[in-house]
């Protein structure tokens, strides 16, 4: 049987890079992904191509800092399903400035995306996962739940924010069968991250290949960027897991850049 048989994982950000690779693994082996996005076209292309591929799939339009369309979102995905086993928060933004310079608005902006987003999306489905007496989420983080770089205060706030969270459920959620890790990534060549080389070329006043050589990729083993596939790997692990043995943990997905 697949790992995935059944099980019903509502995944956020789900349109487009790492979400959407998530979704489509999730499928391949059984499960049933809920395209949690923003853009609930791009989310509906995305479940009508893992519904081609014979699995199913649901599309729901979400803004994960809007508790009532988190709400609707679950209760919808409930209405169809009867459950939901899996979580993966990985709904994210990137702005990269100066501390000083931060704008306030974009600083609330990309903690309300990141932090309440994660907090909506598992209080909205935690109520479920205790009754059935099973969950599994795993939150997207990144190197930056580890350690800093230039540029990214609020980012790098947030991502140290989710291992916080991720904790406190690992505890409360251990006599229900709920599980709660974090998967860290490096930089992958995702939308995002394409959109930051030339933003970070112009601040740091070098050039876009220097950007990639000397500054993400600085600190890696082997000069690699990090894939979608080597991220849904890590969430997939803890997504299949058992029992609650792994909780309370997070993975560094990164080719070596922060070693623990």
């Amino acid at each position: 049987m697949s790992r995935f048989q059944g099980r019903v994982a509502i995944v956020t950000g789900a349109a487009s890079g790492i979400g959407k690779e998530i979704a489509l693994r999730l499928a391949a082996e059984g499960g049933i992904p809920v395209i949690a996005d923003l853009n609930l076209d791009a989310a509906g292309k995305t479940a009508a191509e893992i519904k081609a591929k014979g699995g199913d799939a649901f599309a729901v339009a979400m803004n994960v800092t809007d508790e009532a369309e988190v709400e609707k979102g679950v209760a919808d995905t409930i209405a169809k399903y009867g459950k939901i086993d899996i979580l993966v928060s990985n709904a994210g933004i990137q702005i990269v400035k100066p501390l000083v310079d931060f704008p306030f608005a974009d600083w609330k902006k990309l903690l309300a995306i990141h932090l309440d987003g994660a907090f909506l999306t598992t209080k909205a489905c935690l109520k479920h996962m205790y009754k059935a007496k099973y969950g599994r989420v795993v939150y997207m983080g990144s190197v930056h739940s580890k350690e800093a770089s230039k540029l990214k205060a609020p980012y790098v706030t947030a991502k140290h924010g989710l291992i916080g969270l991720s904790k406190v459920l690992a505890k409360e959620g251990a006599e229900f069968n709920v599980s709660s890790n974090v998967v860290c990534p490096g930089f992958v060549r995702t939308p995002l991250v394409d959109k930051q080389i030339p933003e970070q070329a112009a601040e740091l006043k070098i050039s876009e290949a220097d950007v990639i050589k000397n500054v993400m990729l600085k600190d890696t083993v082997d000069g690699q960027f990090t894939t979608t596939d080597d991220v849904a790997d890590a969430v997939l692990f803890y997504a299949a897991a058992r029992n609650t043995v792994h909780s309370g943990q997070s993975a560094v997905v990164s080719h070596g850049w922060f070693m623990q």
